[in-house]
């Protein structure tokens, strides 16, 4: 094997963890320790990396689903529930709240039966890479704050496409890059100084803080992840900035 394939095939079997590059077939356990980690506090960990601007960007992004009684949603990465719960808190049809870590999805089944939300709300312990749901079979995929764990973003997209039906949509709230050059300093010591304190001080867990924070960074930009998703097969890809950029939402159709 010549040096020049060697390198290629050892570029291919790496992605990043954060600022690490690790073996392809070990992040989604490092991610699943993560989120594993920081499950109890999940809503405290968005509040800290946002401070609590997070919720508004929320609502702005279930605005943009659109609920509706007659369409179903499919909630990737949906965690904890808070976009599933908004959805059906709109007046949305039934929803599937899935996440590919147990710990995570506990949280949002416990929540759910708080609020009430168990009859319209199914759960869903899945990888957003192999979904075990029928193609054409959701009106609306949502995915806040998960595309940027996933291993293979691409393998997402595209199964986000194949479960949609025709003239369904895919909506992606998620961090990205800050377009006010005034502000990048401030952010980058907030992301990298103050966050991972925080998180040792009000979690216990310095280290996912840190790892989330690199995350961001190693995120495709607005522009990057638009032109993935035309690559895999959305049509009218539209890109809607949040605060300056720190975070996005990223939407798509299938037509």
């Amino acid at each position: 094997m010549s040096n020049k394939a060697m390198t290629d095939e050892t570029v291919s079997d790496q992605t990043d963890f954060g600022f690490r590059a690790v073996p392809r077939a070990d992040k989604k356990s490092l991610v699943r320790e993560v989120f594993a980690s920081v499950a109890p506090r999940y809503d405290l960990m968005n509040d800290l990396m946002s401070l609590g601007i997070h919720r508004v960007w929320k609502q702005i992004f279930v605005t943009q689903l659109d609920p509706r009684p007659r369409r179903r949603l499919l909630d990737l990465a949906g965690g904890t529930g808070d976009i599933s719960f908004a959805w059906l808190g709109r007046g949305g049809g039934p929803a599937i709240l899935s996440d590919i870590n147990p710990a995570m999805l506990e949280v949002g089944r416990n929540r759910a039966v708080e609020r009430g939300h168990v009859a319209s709300l199914s759960f869903l312990v899945a990888d957003a890479e192999a979904l075990p749901i029928p193609s054409g079979s959701m009106d609306v995929v949502s995915m806040a704050f998960g595309l940027r764990n996933c291993t293979d973003k691409d393998a997402v997209l595209t199964e986000a496409l194949r479960v949609l039906r025709p003239g369904g949509r895919f909506l992606c709230l998620e961090f990205s890059r800050l377009e006010i050059a005034a502000l990048i300093p401030l952010y980058e010591a907030w992301s990298f100084q103050v966050l991972p304190r925080l998180g040792r001080v009000f979690a216990g867990d310095a280290e996912s803080y840190q790892y989330l924070a690199e995350s961001i960074r190693m995120f495709p930009d607005q522009q990057a992840l638009a032109g993935m998703m035309r690559t895999a097969g959305f049509s009218r890809v539209a890109v809607r900035n949040l605060s300056g950029g720190i975070a996005a939402i990223h939407s798509g159709w299938k037509l």
